[in-house]
């Protein structure tokens, strides 16, 4: 068995997830390796949109217009649609407008979510992490098992096609590796939650025809009634001839899917069914994010309906968090306290959008009938916002109560999902746009930056100093547009590279090295 190989971070996994902490390695200089048992061809979506933090990290890779014009006209309405089918009645829509509508003009974000299916998706994070150096994409290789010690992980990987088995040694191991994480196996790590809440099915098909005898004008999802209620929600997935269809709840499915599509239809229209997959709507989060040197992340650690659009939403938030605290434990520059963070932010997080998206899901399995659903939009007006996924609104990562981030005594605004724009400690840092089409967000995404609005005088060399003992990469950014002023709140805010708010104040502290410790986790 071959051995000798090494590597800092071995990622488990080629999915979104494990592509996405791969690509923020390399940018940051972290050698890695990605394993992923599969090819690397996805035959059917899975997710079906990029949440509005998803784009923020594909913006700051470089990558973001790639992703929104990759099969999604900007011209075409992402609304969604409820009626009873296809050619029946429209009985309501909720106007999301199109990314041409709102290039440029969101108050919250410099990239809106984009309709991008994974199959669509996954190639494109693939090329832009193979064309970053440092990282290596191993496909057709399978984790088998690994040990751990204090000094680091020793994994066995196997060849999926010649069955050659090999040894590499990394610093760090991250299961990256979905719902039947191999990593959290073999850690022993159990889930909590409901389990699974429904037995739901997927129908990939190709039909030009569907398109034509649509009535309604595009959306991007239409969600259809029966007698019972809300029964399936269809999404178009590349705006022309494919399509996904999940049936929210059929015990004995139809594995042809032809009842399905009949049903939705409200008369014949020719189709050619692509794939039929039963699966399981599952609610559940690990009990632990870690075991020593080895991490979870995306899937690996939680399961959620996909009904809230939060799943990889979730998960690259995650890789995200985590690259830049196994940068500062690599570099030296990291403190004991830095890994134990991951789980105490991210853990939480994941938490709230479990329970939100089972809470979308019964939502809308509740909802009555179509006469029913009719009159209770007739009497408030409009479709629920409730009932949108909240990666299509103003989703918001927040990082309460976290060991690295020093409170402000201010009070977090209520509700876990949809936050205002906020510059309190432990919150993504807010958008707005500074000058000639760059946001506030541009500044942050390699080290530490300190913003400094011109407005005051402060001095900063403290910090810079003590930023400078310890190894901390720190910026200075300092801000002239009133605007971001009042919506960062304080003259001086420090952001971490991850972006998230770690301290802000109206002067830095009196022990410039003790805020510095405390947020790189010593």
């Amino acid at each position: 068995m071959p051995e000798g190989e090494s590597t800092r971070v071995l990622i488990a996994g080629g999915g979104p997830v494990g592509l996405s902490l791969a690509i923020e390695l390399g940018l940051r200089g972290i050698d890695c390796v990605l394993a992923e048992k599969g090819d690397g061809i996805l035959r059917v979506p899975k997710m079906s949109s990029v949440s509005s933090r998803g784009m923020e990290f594909c913006r700051r890779w470089g990558i973001a217009d790639k992703v929104r014009d990759a099969v999604w006209s900007r011209d075409q309405p992402t609304d969604f649609v409820y009626t009873s089918t296809m050619v029946g009645e429209e009985l309501a829509r909720l106007k999301l407008g199109s990314y041409a509508d709102r290039e440029g003009k969101l108050d919250y974000s410099p990239e809106g979510a984009a309709s991008c299916a994974q199959i669509y998706f996954d190639p494109i994070l693939a090329e832009k992490a193979k064309s970053v150096p440092g990282v290596t994409a191993r496909y057709g290789t399978r984790l088998e098992s690994f040990d751990q010690d204090d000094a680091g992980v020793r994994a066995r990987l196997m060849d999926a096609g010649t069955g050659e088995e090999s040894v590499i040694a990394a610093d760090y191991l991250v299961g990256c590796d979905g719902a039947g994480s191999v990593v959290r196996r073999c850690l022993d790590i159990a889930m909590d939650g409901l389990g699974t809440i429904a037995t739901s099915v997927n129908v990939f098909f190709r039909s030009w025809e569907l398109a034509k005898i649509n009535n309604k004008g595009w959306a991007h999802i239409y969600r259809f009634f029966d007698d019972d209620g809300c029964w399936s929600e269809l999404i178009a997935i590349d705006g022309k001839e494919l399509w996904r269809l999940s049936v929210f709840d059929d015990p004995e499915p139809d594995l042809t899917g032809e009842t399905y599509l009949r049903k939705l239809g409200g008369r014949d229209f020719s189709f050619e069914i692509l794939d039929v997959s039963p699966w399981e709507r599952r609610d559940f989060v690990a009990r632990s994010y870690r075991r020593g040197r080895v991490l979870l992340a995306g899937d690996a650690a939680h399961e959620m309906s996909p009904t809230a659009g939060a799943g990889m939403h979730t998960g690259i938030c995650e890789a995200v968090n985590l690259a830049w605290k196994l940068q500062a434990l690599i570099e030296g520059w990291g403190g004991p306290q830095l890994l134990d963070s991951y789980e105490a932010e991210c853990r939480p997080v994941a938490q709230q959008y479990v329970e939100l998206s089972t809470r979308m899901y019964n939502a809308i399995s509740a909802l009555p009938d179509a006469r029913g659903f009719g009159e209770m939009v007739a009497v408030d007006g409009d479709v629920p916002r409730s009932l949108t996924p909240p990666g299509q609104r103003k989703a918001q990562i927040v990082y309460e109560d976290s060991p690295i981030c020093v409170p402000d005594g201010t009070p977090p605004p209520e509700g876990p999902a949809l936050l205002a724009p906020s510059a309190r400690p432990g919150t993504r840092a807010p958008h707005c746009w500074v000058d000639d089409g760059r946001s506030t967000l541009d500044l942050f995404g390699g080290g530490f930056v300190l913003v400094r609005f011109a407005s005051i005088d402060a001095d900063v060399e403290p910090l810079r100093a003590a930023a400078r003992q310890r190894g901390v990469p720190l910026e200075i950014a300092d801000v002239a547009c009133e605007e971001a002023r009042a919506l960062f709140e304080k003259p001086l805010v420090l952001a971490r590279p991850d972006g998230h708010v770690a301290w802000r104040g109206d002067a830095l502290p009196a022990d410039s090295l003790s805020l510095i410790d405390h947020v790189r986790g010593a």
